[in-house]
C-alpha cells in the first residue's frame, strides 16, 4: 500500500523514497525467487544421491528431504481463503490491537528473527565459507546447526534485540526484507490458475479495506492497523517492575508488517509499501522463474522439440516480463498515489500489470493451457518413469 508523504504536501515521484522502495522491493523479489529456486535444485540433487545410495545398497527408496518438506505449496482452496483469512486479522488488529499488542510484538519479533537468519545465511555462509568445513553441531532436541546457521541467528537476534531498545525503522525494514524472502523461498504456487485466484481474491482485499472500509468502520482499517504502534514490550515490563526511574523510556514499536523509506531531501516525509505488495505479486513471478528454469531443462533434454519454437518472443522469459510488470505497477500505484493525495491499494495496480502481460505472452508462446493447471507434468512424469 503506497502512502503518501506527511501532510500530502508535493512530494516528488523521482524522490529517494520512492526510488527506494522501487529497487528495494524488486531486489527482494529477485532474491527471493533464487533462494526458492536454489531450494528446489538442492532437493532435487539430494533426492537423486538418496536415489543412488538407496540403489547402491539394494534398499527402496524413500523420499525424505527436509527442504522439501518446509515448503508448503498453496492449492485452489488456499488461494481462495487466504483474502479471508487475512481479512479476519485485520479485524482482529483493528478492534483488539490495545489489548494485544505484546502478544502482536512478541510473535512479529520471534518471527522475524527466524526470517531475518534466513535472509543473512548465504553472507554468513560466505564470511566462514573459508574456516568451516560444514559440520553440523548438536543442540539435543532443537536439532543439528551449521556454524553458518548460528552465525547468521547470533546476528538476527542482536538486530532484533537493537529494535525492541531502539524502534530504527531501519532495523524494522532489515526485520521485514527477512519476512519477504522467507516466504517467497517457503511458499509456492503449483500453476498459473492458483496464482490467478489467489492474486484476484487479494486485489478484491486490498480495495475493500483501503477504499470501502471508512463508509462501515468510519475508519481506514488497512491504513490505521498499518500505521499502529506498539507499546515496547521492554516498557510495559519496566512498568510493571517499577524500573521508570532507572531506565529511559522505551520506544514505541512500529511492527514489520510494511517497508518505510524516509525522504533524503525533506525531513518528515516517507514512503511505506505494505509487505504483501511485495510477497504476493513476488510468489507469481517465483512460479514464472520456476516455469522459465523448467523450460530450460526440457530444452537441454530435447533440443529437437524446440527448433520448431524460434524467433525474438520465444527469447523473452516469463520471469522478465512479470519483473517489468510490477515495476510499471509500482509507479503506476506511486503516481496515483501523489494525484489523488491518498494511500492507494497498491495490487490494484500490481496485479493487472503483472498478469495480464504474462497471461498474454503465454497465450501467444502457446504454454497458457499447460502453466494454467499442470505446468511441471512432464517433469514429474519423467521422475517417475526413471524410478
Amino acid at each position: 500500500m503506497p502512502a503518501p508523504d506527511a501532510d500530502y504536501q508535493t512530494f516528488s515521484v523521482v524522490d529517494s523514497s520512492r526510488v527506494s522502495t522501487f529497487v528495494i522491493s524488486i531486489l527482494l523479489i529477485v532474491y527471493g525467487s533464487f533462494r526458492s529456486l536454489n531450494m528446489e535444485k538442492e532437493a532435487q540433487e539430494q533426492e537423486t544421491k538418496e536415489k543412488e545410495k538407496a540403489k547402491t545398497m539394494g534398499t527402496e527408496y524413500t523420499a525424505s528431504s527436509n527442504q522439501e518438506q518446509n515448503v508448503h505449496t498453496l492449492d485452489t482452496m488456499h488461494a481462495l481463503c487466504l483474502p479471508l483469512g487475512a481479512s479476519a486479522s485485520l479485524l482482529v488488529m483493528f478492534f483488539f490491537f490495545d489489548s494485544m499488542q505484546m502478544l502482536f510484538a512478541i510473535c512479529t519479533a520471534v518471527i522475524a528473527t527466524v526470517a531475518l537468519a534466513f535472509l543473512l545465511l548465504p553472507m554468513c555462509q560466505y564470511i566462514l565459507g573459508s574456516c568451516s568445513d560444514g559440520t553440523k553441531i548438536s543442540f539435543g532436541l532443537c536439532g543439528r546447526y551449521t556454524s553458518a546457521e548460528i552465525f547468521s541467528l547470533a546476528i538476527s537476534i542482536t538486530i532484533v534485540c537493537v529494535w525492541i531498545l531502539t524502534g530504527h525503522w531501519l532495523l524494522m525494514d532489515a526485520m521485514g526484507m527477512g519476512l519477504c524472502v522467507a516466504f517467497i523461498a517457503f511458499v509456492r504456487l503449483p500453476s498459473l490458475k492458483v496464482s490467478t485466484l489467489l492474486l484476484m481474491g487479494l486485489l478484491i482485499y486490498d480495495v475493500f479495506w483501503v477504499f470501502f472500509s471508512p463508509y462501515i468502520f468510519s475508519a481506514n482499517v488497512m491504513v490505521k492497523v498499518a500505521t499502529r504502534s506498539a507499546d515496547n514490550p521492554v516498557g510495559l515490563m519496566a512498568k510493571k517492575l517499577h524500573l521508570n526511574s532507572m531506565m529511559r523510556e522505551a520506544p514505541k514499536l512500529s511492527l514489520p508488517g510494511k517497508l518505510v523509506f524516509p525522504s533524503m531531501r525533506s525531513s518528515g516525509h516517507f514512503s511505506m509499501l505494505g509487505l504483501g505488495d511485495i510477497v504476493m505479486p513476488g510468489l507469481l513471478l517465483c512460479f514464472v522463474m520456476r516455469y522459465d528454469a523448467y523450460k530450460k531443462a526440457q530444452a537441454l533434454r530435447d533440443p529437437d522439440t524446440c527448433l520448431v519454437k524460434q524467433g525474438h518472443l520465444q527469447k523473452i522469459t516469463y520471469f522478465h516480463c512479470s519483473l517489468i510488470g510490477y515495476f510499471l505497477g509500482l509507479v503506476t500505484a506511486t503516481v496515483s498515489s501523489e494525484m489523488f493525495r491518498a494511500a492507494q491499494p497498491a495490487l490494484l495496480y500490481l496485479v493487472p500489470f503483472t498478469l495480464l502481460p504474462l497471461l498474454t505472452m503465454a497465450y501467444v508462446k502457446g504454454d497458457l493451457r499447460r502453466m494454467w493447471s499442470e505446468p511441471f507434468m512432464t517433469l514429474n512424469t519423467s521422475k517417475q518413469l526413471d524410478v
